[in-house]
């Protein structure tokens, strides 16, 4: 099954040795469960604030108007499904505001593959960009 990933290539003044990040398009199952830690994994602060926030303030509401152990589990889950569906692109925006470069869209099963058909790309293309060597030196 193709996916389709986005390609960030870390900023050209940082370190050489920084890897592309490559971000899925589509749910992710990880923010969805693990909201908060997933946003400060990523390095994520302000959206790991904003989810911090928003977590609690359902929570509040939900005491607030004495709801039942149904509704506040329809309300968690709501939310669990809205972060779902916009973490990655919160993800994008986040490496955005850290000047890395958004180089391009590619359809692969993986993510290791669609770095290798990135790197495909930008060489048929003349471009700079070439892959990272594996541990053993090869291509």
């Amino acid at each position: 099954m193709m996916r389709i990933y986005t390609i960030h290539l870390p900023p050209r003044y940082g370190p050489l040795d920084a890897d592309p990040v490559i971000v899925k398009e589509g749910f992710n199952w990880a923010a969805a469960i693990f909201t908060v830690p997933w946003a400060l994994w990523h390095r994520m602060w302000l959206v790991a604030t904003g989810l911090l926030a928003a977590g609690a303030a359902i929570g509040a509401g939900v005491a607030f108007l004495g709801l039942g152990p149904e509704s506040r589990a329809a309300m968690t889950l709501g939310y669990a499904v809205l972060v779902g569906f916009h973490a990655n692109d919160w993800r994008r925006r986040a490496l955005l505001r850290r000047d890395f470069e958004d180089a391009g869209i590619v359809a692969a099963p993986r993510a290791d593959a669609a770095l290798r058909r990135f790197g495909d790309l930008k060489s048929m293309e003349g471009g700079a960009y070439r892959p990272l060597a594996t541990p053993d030196g090869g291509p």
